[in-house]
């Protein structure tokens, strides 16, 4: 049992009947009544995110899990292939618990979540950005680049993301999978 002390961004527990990892945490301790912890979290079963306010002290149940590297191979109709790259084991995973499906590419490293008592598969994460290849976007006017303006652009991996206006066809760029966001443009 843990309590409210031990809540860190990350930290995964059981909170009725569901696994759930907390994405983001504030200690409250307002001037008048007892202190109080509020929470984001993501439901590892389902995905879905779930604000909570738990008193603070409260016990919950924490759950062991591990964090294993593992490399994309291929997509099947259901889910994906993936390769432990130590043991070089192959496992299947279900769409549903891939964050960003689109950003994935061949040979890729991510790291897959585990429930270490029942081996269970909970969540895989891609890494915090990856590079790719822009394949479609309109042509930039020259001289506007005095504001922060953006747009679409299809990268190599099929997903479709906003971009600066200076970034062309054929341009290697930096895209965070998570937020779905460009980065920066990779110098070749």
């Amino acid at each position: 049992m843990a309590s409210t002390s031990d809540f860190r961004n990350g930290y995964t527990f059981k909170y009725n009947n569901d696994l759930v990892s907390i994405i983001e945490f504030q200690h409250v301790k307002p001037g008048k009544g007892p202190a109080f912890v509020r929470t984001k979290l993501r439901s590892l079963t389902t995905g879905k995110v779930l604000e909570n306010t738990f008193n603070s002290g409260v016990k919950v149940e924490d759950v062991r899990i591990e964090r294993r590297k593992y490399q994309y191979l291929y997509p099947e109709d259901e889910g994906f292939h993936f390769m432990n790259t130590e043991t070089f084991e192959q496992v299947f995973i279900q769409k549903h618990l891939v964050d960003a499906p689109d950003f994935l590419t061949e040979g890729l490293n991510v790291e897959i979540v585990f429930h270490a008592e029942e081996e269970l598969a909970l969540q895989v994460e891609l890494p915090n950005s990856i590079e790719a290849e822009v394949v479609y976007t309109e042509p930039g006017i020259k001289g506007d680049t005095a504001t922060n303006t953006m747009k679409p652009a299809t990268i190599s991996t099929g997903a479709e993301i906003k971009v600066p206006l200076f970034v062309n066809i054929g341009d290697r760029i930096k895209v965070d999978p998570k937020t779905k966001t460009y980065v920066e443009r990779v110098k070749s």
